[in-house]
């Protein structure tokens, strides 16, 4: 039996324990804000900027990568160093007066004037005592630590960690470090003239691979890591007050007694400048607080800054080809946590999977549009609402029953693609069996349903209906409000007729200064225009004409508008305009309504808005074709409309708000039921 290595590591991929991204929470939101008017691409962007129930957003990692950004300015000072090296100072000038106290010949004497000479700036301090013959041990020490400070400090700047790796470090440490500094210079040299240094890399690596954690697999990883430090450090000295900044030059000559240090890490920053001058360089910091940093830590500040600058360009997402892909969720862990990682993982989850989903699809004019599988998934949403807005009224009950089968006729029959009739099981289960033993196979073993097997219960023939939703598009609806509540309820009338009644015939009419037969997922994405004209004349023949391809469907007509008609086709098929309304234009839709009338039209008014002339104008044209008005809140247009189309297939209408004509309406639903599967 063959052994195969097993390797363990930390799992990368979130907590295995989270549930599945909720793709319905978030098609629903990204199909309300398409209806409002935005692209699919701007919705999902918006739902991924807002997060979902349960879940943060992108907004909100923002707003925690800024409090940090905030909180690293007002905590720190850039310090540390000079304050360091200030107290070193201090203590190693205390102690030689106490020793030159103690000794009594005359050199003690000059000793004591030089000392007490000393200028106030620490570095031209330490200049001058830089071959001072320290009489106390201690001093002698503390001196020391100033320049071994400085030289640790210089190279943590720009190789993290050295400042505590090189504390306690020998002659031979700092030589190794030195032959290091040379030979990646040299590196850095020889690449800058474009030489191939893929063996020259190898062989540096090899020798000084101790001082880069990292483990660079080539020498532009390399450079990408010494010069994204070098930056910062530059942007540190940047930070820094002038009188800081020049404290700090004049020591850094001090660093381990020697200048060779600084001169080597200036050529090191020059060749990585040289090399990646599209580093920040130039920018600096407002520090405000009072942490002292030194030169080490003020450079990883600084790192770390720039770092939750890029987070926050990434969790912003506003520039061109922005994916949540771009996010690094190593960096945004590192700097805000696990929990902060796993959110934006999981947001990265949610933005895949709505991609691949099939939620989105471009048209025949290169835009996005949401796919018939979003618009089903919105419009069972927004049917469940209308549902529990319907059950949820006064004397409301819930008849669980689909209004798409008639009463039963004792009668089966194969089961053919679009039936909606119940199964008749037995029948059914029969079919499999004698369909197994004919086979040759033992059902006592089993059977398995064939699809040929399926036999149904015949109905009753039920009338069908030809159903034509007139919705004014005009701008006055996008201006009052009334915009996406009109899109919620055509797409809810679409759901409950494809899904509950297949045999109806939708057609959605939407007039503006025309009218036009739409596609749900047009008027699902129809924008609102700038657009003077409600023609609710055109909208009317364009309802006839339907009518007439059904003529063995009962004809119901649903007009939803908040405006008088202000526009007419004339007999030559030019646009008549005029606000305020034209008796001419009146003629021409009173007209055109009373030949819809003409087929038996069950037609039903949606009266949105306070307008008195309209309501008068409503008014007069439902009592010409014994027709109804319905005024509901907004929020209600969905039910009204829903439960005047039920109510014109079952011969009554249970919603009443007091505007109704052509009978009384009384009791929720009135026995017309129907359920929405979640």
């Amino acid at each position: 039996m063959s052994r195969r290595d097993s390797r363990y590591g930390r799992y990368a991929g979130g907590d295995p324990l989270a549930p599945p991204v909720d793709l319905a929470e978030a098609l629903d939101a990204i199909g309300e804000d398409v209806m409002a008017g935005y692209s699919p691409e701007r919705a999902m962007a918006e739902v991924l900027r807002r997060g979902t129930q349960g879940q943060r957003g992108l907004d909100d990692l923002a707003r925690q990568v800024a409090q940090r950004r905030q909180d690293l300015l007002r905590r720190h000072d850039l310090d540390g160093t000079m304050r360091e090296v200030r107290e070193l100072l201090d203590h190693a000038v205390l102690e030689e007066r106490k020793q030159l106290a103690r000794d009594l010949d005359d050199d003690a004497r000059f000793a004591e004037m030089r000392i007490e000479s000393l200028p106030s700036s620490p570095a031209a301090a330490v200049s001058e005592l830089g071959d001072y013959a320290w009489r106390s041990p201690q001093a002698r020490e503390d001196f020391e630590r100033i320049k071994d400070l400085l030289g640790r400090e210089m190279l943590d700047q720009r190789f993290a960690g050295m400042k505590q790796a090189l504390e306690n470090a020998t002659e031979q440490d700092r030589e190794a470090v030195a032959e290091m500094l040379t030979d990646l210079n040299a590196l850095l040299d020889a690449h800058r003239r474009g030489e191939d240094t893929e063996q020259q890399f190898r062989e540096f690596m090899d020798k000084h691979g101790e001082f880069f954690p990292e483990d660079p697999q080539d020498v532009d990883e390399l450079i990408d890591a010494l010069a994204a430090r070098s930056a910062a450090a530059q942007r540190m000295l940047n930070s820094m007050t002038p009188e800081q900044r020049e404290e700090l030059m004049a020591l850094s000559a001090s660093a381990f007694g020697s200048p060779a240090l600084q001169e080597a890490l200036g050529q090191l920053d020059a060749n990585l400048q040289a090399l990646r001058p599209g580093e920040d360089w130039d920018g600096a910091e407002q520090f405000g607080g009072d942490q002292g940093l030194g030169l080490g830590d003020g450079t990883g500040v600084l790192q770390e800054l720039a770092d939750l600058d890029a987070l926050g360009e990434q969790l912003s997402q506003a520039y061109p080809g922005a994916r949540m892909s771009d996010i690094d969720l190593n960096k945004l862990e590192r700097h805000l946590g696990q929990d902060a990682a796993v959110d934006a993982r999981t947001l990265t989850d949610l933005e895949r999977a709505l991609r691949d989903s099939g939620a989105l699809k471009r048209g025949t004019d290169g835009t996005l549009r949401l796919s018939p599988k979003a618009i089903r998934q919105l419009g069972r949403s927004l049917l469940r609402d209308v549902a529990q807005r319907m059950s949820g009224r006064q004397g409301a009950r819930d008849v669980r029953r689909a209004g798409a089968a008639g009463e039963m006729s004792g009668a089966t029959r194969e089961w053919e693609y679009g039936d909606t009739e119940p199964w008749d099981v037995t029948r059914t289960i029969t079919n499999a069996v004698v369909r197994t033993v004919s086979a040759g196979d033992d059902a006592r073993n089993g059977v398995r349903l064939d699809i040929r097997d399926v036999e149904v219960s015949e109905t009753e023939a039920r009338t069908q209906a030809a159903v034509a939703l007139l919705v004014d598009t005009s701008f006055s609806m996008a201006m009052d409000g009334r915009w996406v509540p009109m899109k919620r309820t055509a797409l809810a009338l679409h759901t409950l007729i494809q899904s509950r009644f297949r045999g109806d015939h939708l057609q959605l009419i939407g007039f503006g200064p025309y009218a036009e037969v739409m596609d749900i997922d047009e008027l699902t994405a129809l924008d609102a225009k700038w657009a003077k004209g409600t023609n609710l004349h055109h909208a009317l023949l364009l309802a006839r004409r339907h009518f007439r391809k059904h003529p063995n469907a009962q004809p119901v007509l649903l007009i939803v508008t908040d405006g008088e008609p202000t526009s007419h086709l004339e007999a030559d098929g030019q646009l008549f305009f005029t606000y305020p309304p034209s008796p001419r234009t009146v003629a021409f839709t009173v007209k055109a309504l009373d030949d819809v009338g003409r087929f038996g039209a069950q037609t039903t008014f949606f009266r949105l808005g306070e307008d008195p002339g309209l309501a008068r104008f409503i008014e007069q044209m439902a009592r010409r074709v014994d027709g109804r008005v319905v005024a509901p809140e907004l929020e209600d247009l969905g039910v009204a409309v829903v439960d005047s189309y039920l109510g014109s297939r079952s011969g009554s209408s249970s919603y009443d708000n007091g505007s109704a004509y052509g009978g009384s309406y009384g009791g929720w639903f009135g026995g017309r039921g129907f359920w929405v599967d979640e």
